[in-house]
């Protein structure tokens, strides 16, 4: 996933740390692929939405690309879809990236719907340590 946007990965051990000190209510689903691993979801729960009901929303959906085309995206899609419904959570919101047309025609195409009504923001870097600090 680093490679693929263009960040540099971290070594193993700084991996495996920052998977175990992430979040409390960050969970990650995986795909597999025998021995390899596919893809991954990453997800969290968030509240509130309409009606005072509980959604999750998913961080990321990533699989590999040898090993796109294979299903393993709908799978994970579908088993986050099944841990909101389980859970009594109303809704799974995510963002895309706009200038991906195979990636929105992926997610239309599960039933998700875009909407224009919202925009989405991010503070980080200078902003972020100007605003919280």
């Amino acid at each position: 996933m680093q490679a693929y946007y263009g960040v540099p990965c971290p070594p193993g051990a700084a991996i495996a740390a920052s998977l175990a000190g992430r979040p409390a209510g960050t969970e990650i689903l995986v795909a597999d692929a025998g021995a390899a691993l596919a893809g991954f979801a990453a997800f969290s729960a968030i509240y509130p939405g309409p009606g005072l009901a509980g959604g999750l929303f998913l961080k990321e959906l990533f699989v590999g690309a040898p090993h796109r085309g294979g299903g393993h995206g709908r799978a994970l899609m579908r088993a986050v879809a099944a841990q909101a419904l389980a859970r009594g959570l109303a809704r799974v919101d995510w963002t895309a990236d706009a200038g991906q047309p195979r990636l929105l025609a992926f997610y239309e195409a599960l039933g998700g719907a875009q909407k224009p009504d919202k925009v989405f923001f991010r503070l980080d870097g200078a902003a972020l340590a100007a605003l919280g600090g």
